[in-house]
């Protein structure tokens, strides 16, 4: 048997100076031996390949020594922040790679997909199970937020291994702040390496059944990543990268291609983003597809200026961040900056912004200015953002924040969320230098950034061609793009366009009523917007949702209702019996189909158009066209979203024989009706609540909507929703004799005497055939129905929760389905043209 400090000792140099022992601490193993285990645990995370894969071998080594299986397990989960349709793809791509190169190598490889089905977390069980667990020495979330949960669950033996650096981050000594001072404390280190082939570790370690791993590992293929990513629960607005595809082979052809060809000329080239000078490598370094020991040696052989230059990157820039983030766990905050930098952007703190942005307006590129919303473009549809443009496009987050610290949060959200290489020490140290990291005062001070260096968005733009960058950061990178048809322009459905058009495809919306909203939608009388008669408000519970409403309020498209000084209340037989306190709620303003107008805002809306009849079309079928009820042709469309209540979907869908399946899934959600009534009153209630949950009536939902933001106020204005059980019993009931009806209710419900010398100016009654969903189905992904080849997709809040934020979710849902499918199952840089595929 061995102790932990004597296995590692073991330890060929290579990997022992890569190698630190994390868990439990030194001064509490007292040279305790190891404890007998099943097998060796390889928990693989950001070094996802097989070759040249330092933590690959010392587990390897480990297992070999202690004469017990190897087993690398990884899991993915949906938890974590940031996590996409654009990051799981790009994962589970690289994963599909491993489990041919692990099953080719005779290594065992089990790898676990977090679903909303199954949540389950294998790592603490199987790292008890171990005799020792290997990890890799990543110093950023979330792999070290996971390593720290791991650590307070084990009592199993933890080997840190750097795989991501030349010269291993623990020999480096301290966080740099200088790259010359980087330069020279690395510069011997470097040169004893760079010209060291990797030595192989060929040693044997015996098998391990399948039956020791307690769960079926799940296999993927090119053409079921999309089915698995969709059935998440992430963040189905940011689409998957056409043209950078994960994993190892990927990563190595497109290596190849650019030592062959761009690598000369890149100290040249490097620094214009209307050329191809980039390697575009570092999302397969990130999540370490391809050896950065094998790229920093086969460009130190190139033995030019180009070659020079990009070691200079690879090895310095990028290692001096990754050391400082091992040695300053602050680095995600603005305290990591200089003292000079914290001192100066304080100091000037105060200064007026010339402007604020939201975060949507940010996230989506809709400034004003053309080369910060091409840089951002870039990001949003590329998944990638020119490093020369980086720093320019990070410097323009002070003027446009409160404060440095929100500047920094900005930048790290944006990068992280959009860049395949975000949440790498490579963003943290990019972003930190637009902060003045890794940097010098310059005088004389400026603005709002004082001595920190300025790169104006106007100086920048005075030497690019920034009309040329805005198309290239623009242009769809998968063939010709589909032509993309929604039908209904409710939340869902707008929800969906905007995500599509957003990502740069070409998009129209159907509505059959005169404007967008569905049932958002907000009666107008005397042309100004008075009754909610539908939704009535909404909540936020998602963490997707979130980031919208919050940027809707700074907006002021949305705001609190009830405010602090208001209640909602629960009714019975004129009697208050409670409050509904429970969770926040929110309205538009000055209507609820404000949400809907926003988020259409430069979308193609074919009002007044009521679509009939959707049919397979086209020389090999692939295609759809649409007509409205009349006959008249509407278009021909590669896609079809249908953004309408299930029953609806159901009509259109049953008309066409490849889509019967899906008609009968839609067929299972049943929807339920409702009788709403809008009432004027002469002068407002005398009552201290603005909604009410009405209890044993016909009524279940009073609204007084004038109590709303941005309502008329003069009068009473009360919207009274009804029981669905006593609307359907009533729905063939005139309009005239459901307000009688619904009034008596009403009168019964507050109580008559609220009612004394109150007169009614008018009575409107509106039915909803399909209000609510009585249940939500059984989706076949997180929020939505689709066709075998997603070419047709249902959405809606009846597939989402019933509720305003279900309808959200819901239409995110369908646009990552639909944009799961726009890349091939070939790998990028293969030298065949992308074309988009349907699967």
């Amino acid at each position: 048997m061995h102790a932990p400090q004597t296995l590692q000792q073991s330890l060929p140099e290579h990997l022992l100076e890569r190698t630190r022992l994390i868990h439990p601490s030194v001064d509490r193993l007292d040279d305790r031996e190891i404890a007998a285990g099943e097998f060796v645990l390889y928990w693989m995370a950001s070094a996802m390949r097989a070759d040249e894969n330092p933590a690959l071998d010392t587990a390897r080594w480990m297992a070999h020594e202690l004469g017990l299986p190897l087993l690398v397990y990884q899991g993915l989960s949906q938890r974590y922040r940031y996590a996409s349709d654009r990051h799981h793809t790009f994962i589970l791509q690289g994963v599909a790679d491993l489990q041919a190169q692990f099953e080719s190598d005779g290594i065992r490889y089990a790898f676990h997909l977090q679903t909303p089905e199954d949540q389950k977390n294998h790592l603490a069980d199987l790292a008890q199970r171990s005799a020792v667990v290997i990890v890799e020495d990543m110093p950023v979330d979330p792999q070290r937020r996971f390593l720290a949960a791991l650590k307070r669950n084990c009592d199993t033996p933890l080997f840190a291994v750097d795989t991501a650096c030349v010269v291993p981050m623990q020999m480096v000594g301290k966080a740099y702040t200088r790259a010359f001072k980087f330069r020279d404390k690395t510069k011997s280190l470097y040169a004893q390496r760079l010209t060291r082939p990797w030595p192989m570790v060929n040693v044997d370690v015996p098998p391990l059944d399948q039956a020791k791993v307690p769960f079926l590992p799940l296999r993927l293929t090119p053409q079921n990543i999309a089915r698995w990513v969709a059935k998440c629960q992430i963040d189905h607005t940011i689409g998957p990268v056409a043209d950078t595809v994960g994993g190892a082979d990927a990563g190595q052809r497109r290596w190849v291609k650019f030592k062959s060809k761009g690598l000369s000329a890149y100290h040249r080239k490097r620094n214009d983003p209307l050329t191809d000078g980039a390697s575009r490598m570092s999302a397969y370094l990130h999540y370490g597809m391809v050896s950065p020991l094998k790229i920093a040696r086969e460009a130190a052989e190139l033995d030019n200026a180009g070659g020079e230059k990009y070691l200079d990157e690879l090895l310095i820039w990028r290692e001096l961040a990754y050391g400082f983030c091992f040695y300053r766990r602050d680095h995600d905050r603005i305290s990591a900056i200089g003292d000079w930098a914290i001192a100066t952007l304080t100091r000037h703190a105060s200064d007026e912004r010339p402007e604020i942005f939201s975060w949507e307006q940010l996230a989506r590129g809709t400034t004003g200015d053309a080369l910060w919303d091409a840089a951002q473009k870039s990001l949003l549809m590329h998944g990638e953002l020119h490093n020369n443009v980086r720093m320019t496009w990070g410097k323009a987050l002070l003027d446009w924040t409160p404060t440095p610290q929100a500047a920094l949060k900005l930048m790290i959200d944006l990068n992280h969320r959009y860049a395949l290489d975000g949440r790498d020490p490579c963003s943290y140290g990019g972003l930190l230098w637009c902060l003045g990291q890794f940097d010098r005062p310059f005088e004389p001070a400026s603005p709002i950034t004082g001595t920190v260096r300025r790169r104006s968005l106007e100086d920048h733009a005075d030497r690019l061609d920034v009309a040329k960058y805005r198309q290239k950061t623009s242009s769809v990178r998968f063939g010709l793009p589909p032509r993309v048809a929604v039908v209904g322009a409710g939340l869902s459905g707008v929800m969906a366009a905007r995500t599509l058009a957003d990502h740069g495809l070409d998009v129209t919306v159907f509505e059959k009523s005169r404007s967008v909203g569905g049932r958002m939608a907000t009666r107008r009388v005397d042309d100004v917007p008075t009754f909610d008669h539908g939704a009535q408000y909404f909540t936020c519970r998602d963490r997707r949702v979130k980031r919208y409403l919050d940027s809707w309020k700074t907006q002021g498209i949305v705001r609190q209702w009830p405010n602090e000084n208001q209640r909602i209340v629960v009714l019975e037989n004129g009697e208050i019996k409670g409050e509904s306190k429970s969770v926040q709620r929110f309205v538009a303003v000055p209507g609820m189909k404000a949400i809907c107008q926003h988020l259409s805002q430069s979308i193609s809306v074919q009002d007044s158009v009521r679509i009939g009849s959707v049919s397979r079309t086209g020389q090999a079928q692939l295609k759809w066209d649409l007509d409205d009820d009349q006959g008249h042709r509407c278009g021909q469309f590669d896609k079809v979203i249908l953004a309408l209540p299930a029953p609806q979907a159901v009509d259109l869908v049953r008309q066409d024989q490849s889509l019967i399946s899906m008609a009968e899934s839609l067929n299972q959600v049943k929807m339920n009706p409702c009788w709403a009534m809008m009432v004027t009153l002469e002068k407002k209630l005398d009552v201290d609540w603005v909604g009410a949950f009405v209890h044993h009536s016909p009524i279940r939902w009073i609204a007084r909507n004038g109590t709303k933001p941005m309502r008329p106020d003069g009068r009473e204005y009360l919207v009274v929703h009804a029981d669905s059980d006593w609307t359907a019993a009533r729905w063939d009931d005139s309009p005239e004799a459901i307000c009688d009806q619904l009034w008596e209710a009403f009168k019964t419900a507050i109580g008559t005497v609220q009612l004394a010398d109150v007169a009614v100016v008018s009575t409107v009654a509106h039915r909803w055939k399909y209000s609510i969903a009585d249940s939500d189905g059984a989706c076949p992904v997180e929020r939505c129905y689709f066709n075998d080849d997603r070419s047709v997709i249902a959405c809606g809040d009846w597939a989402g929760g019933s509720r305003v934020e279900g309808a959200l979710i819901s239409g995110m849902a369908a646009a990552g389905v639909l944009m799961g499918g726009l890349f091939p199952a070939a790998v990028a840089d293969s030298g065949a043209p992308v074309q988009s595929m349907l699967f």
